[in-house]
């Protein structure tokens, strides 16, 4: 029969469990040298019992194997972050002299340090100067042909306007023209037309002969002064005239 399944827990019998540390302590030595020959391993086993008695393995010797262990795990560390603050420090030293370099060479366009330089320099920042100075004329001529264009534009567009307000203005003054002179016209038919009518009428009163009065009872034959004299004084005589 096959040996059953040991369970993983403390064992509470103290000589069981010290007869199983001897017997699982050298196994795992074993097991560990038995490692480093056949697979040509560095091993290093530290075993420390519950009375703290300590039991230990190296293959190339435990000290040897812990200070490259410890070289592995920590000093690679220290190196990158010394690596990476030696490269920002020459990253900074960089920047900081091509600060320099730009503000030495704006000062030097400027016209300003420049004793310390040589023939060939001051040679080489006069063509510098011709150079930009050609770029900004260059630039300056560009933009004012640019300008031209947009205010010849801006004038044939002004133009344009000009002209349709004069055809509009000159159509609205043809148009107030024609309706003053309509105007007029209708003004002298109707004063024409006035006169025709005051002088015809005036000249039917005049030509017209007077019509023949009806008196009724009235008595054609009149005697006596009162009589002519009420018709020349211009009164009537309507009633003396009935027969009484």
């Amino acid at each position: 029969m096959g040996r059953g399944r040991v369970e993983l827990k403390r064992i509470e019998n103290k000589i069981n469990r010290q007869v199983t540390f001897s017997k699982r302590r050298n196994g795992l030595l074993k097991k560990a040298h038995e490692l480093s020959v056949l697979c040509d391993a560095e091993i290093a086993l530290i075993i420390f019992s519950s009375r703290g008695k300590l039991y230990e393995y190296g293959s190339a010797g435990t000290t040897t194997t812990l200070e490259r262990y410890q070289r592995c795990c920590f000093t690679p560390q220290d190196n990158s972050i010394e690596r990476e603050t030696q490269s920002w420090h020459q990253e900074v030293t960089k920047l900081k002299a091509k600060y320099e370099a730009l503000q030495r060479t704006q000062r030097h366009l400027l016209g300003e340090d420049l004793g310390p330089l040589s023939v060939k320099e001051l040679q080489n920042l006069e063509k510098q100067l011709e150079v930009a100075l050609a770029q900004a004329r260059q630039r300056k001529t560009q933009i004012m042909i640019e300008q031209l264009e947009d205010l010849r534009k801006k004038e044939r567009q002004l133009g344009d306007l000009n002209k349709q307000l004069k055809f509009k203005l000159e159509t609205e003054g043809q148009n107030l023209k024609a309706i003053q002179s309509l105007w007029n016209s209708n003004t002298a038919a109707a004063g024409n037309s006035n006169f025709a009518v005051h002088s015809s009428q005036t000249t039917t009163i005049d030509c017209q002969p007077p019509e023949p009065a009806l008196h009724i009872g009235y008595h054609p034959y009149v005697h006596g002064e009162g009589s002519s004299k009420s018709i020349a004084g211009g009164e009537t005589n309507f009633m003396q005239g009935w027969v009484l």
